[in-house]
């Protein structure tokens, strides 16, 4: 049977600090049962606010919605990314992505499960890491 979830049915969840910096909100878009695989919300960074580092079995794709933000892969420079880009982290890629420092940041992630897993927290990104200005 279609589901259709009406606007303001699923409430927004302030993302855990132990996978986030700062405040970040998440607007569920899909979580289908098995078979599926694919996983999606909206996330909106306040300005600061940012991922941990992470990577995902599958890969990920990022949408920017909205405003300006960071990315940056282990051992690759900051990079910016703006309203509009599309963004293709592959499977098993250390990274983090965020908000730049004056400005939130929104995007649409969407990323499949494999074996239920979807993400693999690992550390922190450190305020040093974060200041580095993107190229």
């Amino acid at each position: 049977m279609i589901d259709i979830r009406p606007c303001g049915s699923v409430p927004s969840r302030r993302a855990p600090a132990s996978a986030f910096t700062g405040v970040v909100w998440q607007e569920p878009i899909i979580d289908a049962p098995a078979p599926a695989l694919l996983k999606s919300n909206l996330v909106t960074f306040e300005p600061g606010a940012r991922t941990a580092w992470h990577t995902h079995p599958m890969g990920q794709t990022l949408y920017v919605t909205v405003g300006c933000g960071r990315i940056q892969e282990w051992d690759g420079p900051v990079r910016a990314i703006r309203a509009g880009d599309v963004i293709w982290i592959p499977p098993g890629v250390k990274h983090w992505h965020g908000a730049g420092p004056e400005t939130r940041m929104s995007h649409i992630s969407m990323q499949e499960g494999q074996d239920g897993v979807v993400v693999e927290w690992l550390e922190h990104v450190t305020d040093e890491q974060y200041a580095v200005e993107p190229s």
